[in-house]
């Protein structure tokens, strides 16, 4: 007859030292409350009786747009229920796109019209982001399986120096990958130098280094592509390399001691170990076609980025092809399903905001985008920015790319390295370890100005 193990001590204080959680419901009702009072205070608009066809004025609850109100509330949620993150997220997409269909219409209509309009001018981005956080990690694992990462710790310099080091190669990674194959590719190194113990304030600063070194390149982030597609010179955006490697200094040495405090860097690589060639080699055809495709796209049918997700596209057809070789771990796609679900909640519901206008273009308005970045999606306040002209370019490049580093839902590099390391979905652990990411970005941004000054596009 068996016998029935007993959980041990250490087991029964460790489930009991695990903080409680809120119940999901819980972090959907309060959600939905806050929403729903907002609404509430502001009242009914008299215009929404109007005639028909008449645009209906937008509802104001102490001066400020009752739509950026309940997607402040739905930010709000992500941070005090981050383990729910997903729930909130298509909470608020759902209130504010009732609230919208009910008061004020989309840009493209009222009602199911207006709806149906936005979401056909939103889905090419929405697909995009779609196919490359789903296909970077499958890529990432790849090259996890390829003992490319255990092989690291021979080539990192020993203590707080190799964590320098590795922010440094994703920096330089970044600039002719995606910020997000650059993001996954260093947590997946860090995983295997640090022995699975990656601090918080290091995560942040992995998506820093990745946004950084996007930040001054055409084809390192989607901000300066759009840039490259409406005419911008590509060494103009370069200039944004300037602040982006201050900011690095910055953020990059703390970082590196810290982690190196909380979790040394291994010191020796394991003996006999056997790289997979095969899936390396599967790594590099993924970035290339992510690479040509977005390149080949700009230059000669730049009209097809806006019609089809290109990039995204061409990073599954290298991953169904090569699966032939090298079986893609599958076995992640649910985890990351839900992460890339929650992104494309907050993006479609930043999507809706009414922000057809931006300040007048100057270096203070310029700075204060950066910190707007790290909760709005960069990519429609970068359209803005180029429909509106007049801005310094490598300085809008560096503020809307390296903003979103302060938060972790802020760039999609950070939400790529939340699926790979759930801990870090928490706002507050996210600014008390990282701290030196917003520091960065300011001192980063008067090194700019005072080297550079503010040169703006006037014929733009």
């Amino acid at each position: 007859m068996p016998v029935k193990r007993q959980p041990s001590d250490s087991s029964c204080r460790q489930k009991a030292a695990e903080p409680r959680r809120a119940p999901r419901w819980w972090a959907v009702a309060l959600t939905v409350a806050g929403m729903l009072l907002a609404v509430l205070a502001a009242g009914t608009p008299a215009s929404a009786a109007a005639g028909a066809g008449a645009a209906p004025e937008p509802l104001y609850l102490l001066g400020i747009p009752v739509d950026f109100i309940l997607f402040g509330l739905t930010l709000l949620g992500v941070a005090l229920f981050h383990h729910h993150t997903l729930y909130v997220s298509l909470t608020g997409l759902a209130v504010i796109t009732a609230y919208k269909l009910a008061f004020t219409g989309f840009k493209f209509g009222a009602g199911l019209g207006g709806l149906a309009g936005h979401m056909v001018h939103e889905w090419v981005v929405l697909a995009n982001l779609f196919c490359l956080l789903m296909g970077f990690a499958l890529l990432s694992r790849h090259f996890e399986e390829s003992k490319v990462p255990e092989v690291m710790p021979a080539v990192l310099p020993d203590d707080w120096k190799g964590g320098f080091v590795l922010l440094l190669l994703i920096f330089i990674l970044s600039g002719f990958l995606d910020n997000i194959a650059a993001a996954l590719i260093g947590g997946t190194v860090a995983r295997h130098v640090f022995k699975g113990r990656v601090g918080i304030g290091y995560l942040a600063a992995i998506v820093a280094a990745s946004n950084a070194g996007g930040a001054g390149s055409v084809v390192g982030d989607t901000t300066t592509t759009m840039m490259w597609i409406d005419g911008i010179s590509p060494l103009k955006v370069a200039e944004a390399y300037l602040p982006a490697f201050a900011a690095f200094l910055v953020f990059a040495v703390p970082a590196a001691i810290a982690q190196d405090r909380f979790q040394p860097i291994v010191r020796d690589a394991p003996e006999h170990l056997q790289i997979d060639w095969a899936r390396l080699g599967i790594v590099a055809a993924i970035l290339v076609a992510a690479v040509s495709a977005n390149v080949f796209a700009n230059l000669r049918y730049p009209e097809l980025l806006d019609k089809l997700p290109v990039i995204g596209l061409a990073v599954w057809v290298v991953l169904i092809a090569t699966s032939v070789i090298r079986r893609p771990d599958w076995s992640i796609m649910p985890e990351t399903f839900k992460g890339t679900i929650f992104l494309l909640g907050l993006v479609t519901c930043a999507s809706m905001m009414p922000v057809e206008k931006l300040p007048p273009p100057s270096w203070p308005s310029s700075l204060s985008l950066g910190f707007i970045s790290a909760v709005f999606d960069n990519i429609p306040l970068t359209a803005l920015a180029l429909k509106q002209g007049g801005y310094d370019w490598g300085m809008l490049a560096y503020c809307v790319g390296f903003g979103g580093s302060m938060i972790w839902f802020g760039s999609s590099a950070g939400v790529a390295i939340s699926n790979m390391y759930p801990e870090a979905r928490s706002v507050g652990l996210w600014l008390r370890h990282g701290w030196y990411i917003p520091v960065a970005y300011v001192i980063g941004f008067f090194t700019m100005l005072a080297l550079l000054g503010w040169h703006p596009d006037h014929h733009h």
